[in-house]
C-alpha cells in the first residue's frame, strides 16, 4: 500500500459527510460557469466512464449544457460500464487513453499518478476549492496537487423495497438487521422472493459484504481491513461473511435463485423488483436505484417503492458506505480544461440531479434541485451519519478491488453460490490480496 492511498483513506472518512452537509447552502458564487458561450475554445474531448444505460443518458444532458456553452468543442462519451479499469489500462499502456475519464476508483486514480499518466487540475484548482469540502479536494490530491473532481457521490448504504409488496406481506422497514432477516422469511411467506440480486459482475456483493463490516467491525476495522493491515482470514471478515450468508444463503429468497441471481446485472435487477409483475421485494444497494427505477419502471415514489437505510447490526450506531465518480484528466488541451472546469461547478451538477439519480458533493448545489423526496432523503443520511466511509473495494488496487472476473468481485460471486464456504472465502480473499497490495 503506498503513501498516497493511506493518505487518501485517511481523508475520506469525512468526505461525503462533510460534503453533502454543506450542500444546503446556496450560493451565488460557486466558481461561476458563466452561461454566456465561449467561442474561443475548440476542439474534441473524449471520456470513458462507468456509467451506462440511463445514468449514460444523464451525463450525456450534462455534456449537452457543457456544448451550448462551448458549440466549437465536440465530446463524445464512452460508456465502459464495469469494465473500466481494464479499458483504461489497456489504453494507457498503448498509449491512447481517453482525454477525461470518470473513475469510482480512488485507489486507481492513484495508480494512474504514480505511473504519471494524470495531468493535475491546476488551471481548475480554485473552482473546485470554491465548490467542494477540503476532504473531498483531499480525495484526489497527490503530493500537494489536485487530479480530480468527485462529480457524482453515491450513498451505497440505502435498501430499496416494493410497498405494496410490503404492505401484502404485513412487514415494515427494519431498525434491526434481525428484523431485516425475520421479514425476509415474512415476504417469502407471503409468496414473495425477499430479495433482487444483481451479482454477475460482483460489484453489489461488495457493497452488500461492506455495509455489513463497517456496522458489525467498526469504523477502525474496517480502514485497518481496507489498507490489508489485517488480514481477510482475521475473524471479523469471516464472521462479516457468516452475516451475510443469513442474506444470500437460501437460494429461495433470491430472484431466479442462486444461479440467476450470478447472471443476472444491476438494471435488470432493479427492474425485477419494480415492474409491473414485480418477482422481488428488496434491493439492497445504492441511492442511484432511483434512476433505474424511473427509467424503467412505471413505479411511484412512495407509493410503490421506498427506502430505508441499511439497518444497525448488533446496536451500531448509523453509518454509511458510499462513493464516488471522479473526474481525472488524461490529456490536456483547451478543450479538456473547459470541461473539467466546468464539471466542478454547481451548474453542471444542478442538471444530472434534476433529472434524478444522483447526489453530489458540491456544497453549492441547491438541494432543492434534486429530483424527489426520496433523494433527499437518502442525501440526508448521507449528511447525518454518525459515521462514513468509503467503498472498501473502491480503495483497493482494481486486481483485487474493482475488477471483473477477479478478485473480490470473483470470489463473493462464489461465496454466492457456495455461501456455507466462510473459512475457504476468506482464505481466498487473503491470497488475492496478498498478490494486490
Amino acid at each position: 500500500m503506498s503513501k498516497r492511498t493511506i493518505h487518501a483513506l485517511t481523508l475520506l472518512a469525512a468526505v461525503l459527510a462533510l460534503a453533502v452537509a454543506g450542500c444546503g447552502s446556496s450560493s451565488d458564487s460557486g466558481g461561476d460557469s458563466s452561461s454566456a458561450v465561449n467561442e474561443d475554445v475548440s476542439g474534441d474531448v473524449s471520456i470513458s466512464g462507468v456509467w451506462t444505460g440511463e445514468e449514460a443518458k444523464s451525463f450525456q444532458a450534462v455534456l449537452d449544457a457543457f456544448g451550448e456553452q462551448y458549440p466549437n468543442v465536440s465530446t463524445s462519451y464512452d460508456p465502459a460500464g464495469n469494465e473500466l479499469p481494464t479499458v483504461l489500462s489497456t489504453a494507457v499502456k498503448g498509449g491512447n487513453p481517453p482525454d477525461l475519464a470518470a473513475i469510482p476508483q480512488p485507489g486507481l486514480i492513484g495508480e494512474f499518478v504514480d505511473q504519471g499518466e494524470l495531468q493535475p487540475l491546476d488551471f481548475a484548482e480554485d473552482t473546485i476549492r470554491e465548490n467542494f469540502a477540503d476532504g473531498v479536494v483531499n480525495v484526489s490530491t497527490f503530493d500537494d496537487k489536485v487530479y480530480g473532481v468527485l462529480f457524482k457521490a453515491a450513498n451505497k448504504s440505502t435498501v430499496w423495497y416494493n410497498v405494496p409488496l410490503y404492505e401484502t406481506a404485513g412487514v415494515e422497514p427494519p431498525a434491526t438487521f434481525d428484523e431485516f432477516v425475520s421479514n425476509a422469511e415474512t415476504l417469502r411467506a407471503s409468496g414473495t422472493k425477499p430479495y433482487s440480486f444483481g451479482a454477475d459482475a460482483g460489484w453489489p456483493l461488495t457493497d452488500l459484504f461492506e455495509n455489513i463490516y463497517l456496522r458489525q467491525a467498526g469504523p477502525e476495522m474496517y480502514d485497518q481491513l481496507a489498507t490489508h493491515e489485517i488480514p481477510w482470514t482475521d475473524q471479523s471478515v469471516k464472521d462479516a461473511l457468516t452475516t451475510m450468508g443469513k442474506v444470500i444463503g437460501n437460494s429461495d429468497n433470491l430472484v431466479g435463485g442462486t444461479s440467476g441471481a450470478a447472471q443476472t446485472d444491476f438494471p435488470t435487477s432493479v427492474n425485477n423488483a419494480f415492474k409491473e409483475g414485480p418477482e422481488g421485494a428488496t434491493v439492497i444497494e445504492g441511492d442511484f436505484v432511483a434512476g433505474e427505477i424511473a427509467a424503467s419502471t412505471p413505479a411511484k415514489p412512495l407509493t410503490d417503492y421506498d427506502v430505508f437505510d441499511f439497518p444497525s447490526i448488533d446496536g451500531s450506531e448509523p453509518a454509511v458506505v458510499g462513493g464516488g465518480d471522479t473526474i481525472v484528466m488524461f490529456t490536456d488541451s483547451p478543450a479538456s480544461e473547459a470541461l473539467v472546469s466546468y464539471l466542478a461547478t454547481p451548474e453542471a451538477a444542478e442538471i444530472w440531479a434534476a433529472i434524478g439519480g444522483f447526489s453530489s458533493a458540491n456544497q453549492n448545489l441547491d438541494t432543492s434541485v434534486y429530483s424527489d423526496e426520496l433523494t433527499q432523503k437518502t442525501a440526508s443520511a448521507l449528511a447525518e451519519a454518525d459515521t462514513f466511509r468509503f467503498d472498501m473495494s473502491d480503495l483497493a488496487p482494481a486486481g483485487f478491488g474493482a475488477t471483473v472476473g477477479k478478485g473480490e468481485w470473483q470470489i463473493l460471486t462464489d461465496f454466492l453460490q457456495n455461501p456455507d464456504d466462510v473459512d475457504g472465502t476468506a482464505t481466498a480473499l487473503e491470497q488475492e490480496a496478498n498478490k494486490a497490495f
